[in-house]
């Protein structure tokens, strides 16, 4: 029984890094689900009050990772508060409009349209999209990193 919750398990943190690309997949739920079913069906002792807390932390911070970086980055690039939340629309929007690319082109378009809007001068407007963009992609990086460090605490828990 054990090999085969382990299977699931392993299948389960594969797909939380599949669901950084495919937004559709939840990727950090895929993780909570392998916790629980180590936590219920393997060991129930092994995985402390520190791990939880620390995984529900990492778990706010990978929700917001794309939110925020969008925002930082066209914050960066030069874009206008309305941009900023002009990128954070057009992720959340984009995550239901062709996963991944609409999580990608939304934000760069609603930034570039928003810039427009404000009169900006169409290089100006350009750039603060490409903070978007690099919004999205640093997004990405953050999440991976921070899955690994989730999945890599759950194995050093339980093994050593």
């Amino acid at each position: 029984m054990n090999i085969i919750i382990w299977t699931i398990i392993i299948c389960l943190f594969i797909i939380s890094f599949v669901g950084v690309f495919i937004p559709i997949v939840p990727a950090v739920v895929a993780i909570w689900i392998g916790f629980f079913l180590y936590h219920f069906f393997i060991s129930s002792e092994q995985l402390s009050v520190l791990f939880w807390v620390v995984m529900v932390i990492f778990t706010i911070i990978l929700v917001g990772a794309d939110l925020l970086t969008n925002r930082y980055f066209v914050h960066k690039f030069g874009g206008t508060k309305k941009s900023e939340w002009g990128a954070i629309i057009g992720v959340i929007i984009g995550t239901f409009i062709y996963p991944p690319f609409g999580m990608i082109f939304l934000p760069l378009l609603i930034v570039f349209c928003l810039e427009i809007i404000e009169k900006r001068p169409v290089k100006e407007a350009m750039l603060a999209a490409v903070g978007a963009l690099a919004g999205f992609l640093s997004g990405v990086v953050a999440k991976i990193i921070l899955q690994f460090i989730m999945i890599i605490w759950f194995v050093l828990t339980i093994f050593i």
